[in-house]
């Protein structure tokens, strides 16, 4: 017998949700989902249950049971603030807390001998970053090379569908639209997703060429497009290099496209993630100002979720960057508060990609701890190969801890991932961190030159930059440099240089205060 409650009708046997006669389109899982939840309404369904039940007893990340969650109450027309209909029970739970009538709604009836039949509606856009990625389109003119564009593709959603906080269109459905002409704008409202990534593969002799464009499919608009070339000695290494650049590319501009999307929304209508977007944003800023900002929203975020891992390493991260720039009000409470976060965020991120690399960089800078900080990160790089953060991040802890051409492979690494990354700053500080510490003081300087180009208030590079003028000859230069970096924090001395970088061997260490030593920076 179908379950009716407000307006709404669950058909188990036709497998279908209608909504005053007209069919809801929901995915098979987000149906089965709100089936148990129905079914088992006089009792708080577990999360283990949920993962019997719906997922085979498969271990799926937290945020997948959360988006399926979110996608029944918006299919049923309810919330997360509201919850109306299904309420989450914390630390237990959710159950389905509506009335369920033995009548069917108003109009159901007189609906099912309506033809047509109503048009399926729309997809709901999951509360996340969604994208599905179409098959590339084979310009070779010879068809036994459909395989080659066709594993372009599938490596492509592999990679994408490692980063947690994309919603990512699995390859059977994105490979439904092989051969056919497509509306991307219809595409997006098919398997409801914001972005399309669709592109070409040209082969001539050895060559290969792939094309890629990125389209907001909600708007139809362009975002990005690029092109990728290669020799084909190596064909899977070649589709894997392909496919990571390409990820590498799109990734910061979904960011930056999500960004602006939560820019454009109106501040009361904003949930967790549009709060954690636009500390992204002012994190990204890197100045004083916009680190508070950014610190205000990511507890905002953690107060709309509390088990918003990415949310605690984010937030952590800015009491680590205003410890590294000297902005700290009061040191022992504010490095306490930035552990506790930081621990939450990889306690609660396991599998969180982003958490791992915020909260474990933060952790290490806040407690002193690099060795633990680069197994956090070098975790964050299994689970997201694709994250440029996890490489720089990891390439700055490796610096300091004597490991500089690992460090230096790193950074060039996240580099190549994300060559317009707003946080290029941090590449290039840590090259100069690395090249210092490897006796590099002339190629130190030009990397910290670099940095200070890209964000004048950058303590750490501005350190390098005195350091290394020093240790290679221009005292004028490393003594201007210092007056800077004596303004930027007065507190800075020869005793306290270990407390402020966690440079990990002593002879790096010894090297560094001995080079702002010479620049002119007191012993105490």
């Amino acid at each position: 017998m179908p379950y009716a409650f407000e307006d709404y009708l669950l058909d188990q046997e036709r497998r279908e949700l209608t909504w005053r006669g007209q069919v809801v389109a929901i995915g098979p899982q987000v149906f089965d989902l709100l089936l148990l939840l129905v079914e088992q309404r006089e009792r708080v369904v577990s999360k283990d249950e949920l993962l019997d039940a719906v997922w085979s007893g498969r271990i799926v990340s937290e945020s997948t049971v959360t988006s399926h969650i979110n996608a029944v109450r918006k299919a049923v027309g309810d919330t997360g603030e509201e919850q109306r209909l299904v309420r989450t029970v914390a630390r237990k739970g959710y159950r389905f807390v509506g009335q369920i009538s033995d009548s069917e709604p108003a109009g159901a009836a007189a609906a099912q001998v309506v033809e047509p039949k109503p048009a399926a509606a729309a997809l709901v856009l999951p509360d996340k970053p969604s994208i599905t990625v179409l098959p590339f389109q084979n310009l070779s003119g010879d068809a036994g090379q459909e395989y080659f564009a066709d594993g372009i593709v599938e490596d492509i959603i592999t990679a994408l569908s490692r980063i947690r906080w994309l919603f990512v269109i699995a390859r059977n459905s994105s490979f439904t639209y092989k051969g056919r002409a497509v509306d991307v704008q219809g595409v997006g409202q098919e398997l409801g997703v914001r972005y399309v990534l669709e592109g070409s593969v040209r082969k001539s002799g050895n060559k290969v060429r792939i094309t890629g464009q990125l389209i907001d499919a909600s708007r139809g608009t362009h975002l990005w497009a690029e092109r990728f070339e290669g020799e084909l000695d190596d064909i899977f290494d070649l589709q894997d290099r392909i496919a990571e650049s390409v990820v590498g590319a799109i990734a910061p501009q979904l960011e930056r496209a999500e960004i602006e999307r939560a820019k454009r929304k109106p501040t009361d209508s904003l949930d967790a993630y549009d709060y954690y977007l636009r500390g992204t944003a002012k994190l990204h800023q890197g100045t004083f100002a916009a680190i508070d900002e950014a610190l205000a929203l990511f507890y905002k975020a953690i107060e709309l979720d509390p088990e918003y891992a990415s949310a605690y390493g984010m937030a952590a991260w800015c009491y680590f960057w205003r410890k590294i720039n000297g902005w700290m009000r009061d040191r022992p409470v504010e490095t306490a508060e930035g552990a506790r976060l930081a621990r939450l965020a990889v306690e609660l991120g396991r599998d969180d990609a982003v958490a791992l690399t915020r909260g474990g960089h933060a952790l290490a800078h806040l407690v002193g701890d690099v060795d633990s900080g680069i197994a956090l990160l070098d975790r964050a790089r299994l689970l997201n190969p694709n994250l440029a953060p996890a490489w720089f991040l990891g390439g700055i802890l490796r610096a300091l801890r004597g490991e500089t051409e690992a460090a230096i492979d790193n950074l060039s690494h996240a580099v190549r991932l994300s060559p317009l990354d707003p946080e290029m700053f941090r590449m290039q500080v840590g090259m100069a961190l690395s090249n210092f510490f490897a006796g590099r003081f002339d190629t130190a300087a030009a990397w910290a030159e670099k940095a200070l180009g890209n964000l004048p208030s950058l303590m750490p590079a501005t350190a390098v930059l005195a350091a290394s003028y020093a240790l290679g000859g221009q005292l004028d230069k490393a003594q201007q440099t210092l007056q800077r970096l004596r303004t930027m924090d007065p507190g800075l001395c020869i005793a306290n240089l270990k407390q402020w970088l966690p440079i990990q061997r002593a002879e790096d260490l010894a090297r560094f205060a001995e080079g702002l030593r010479q620049a002119g920076l007191p012993e105490s």
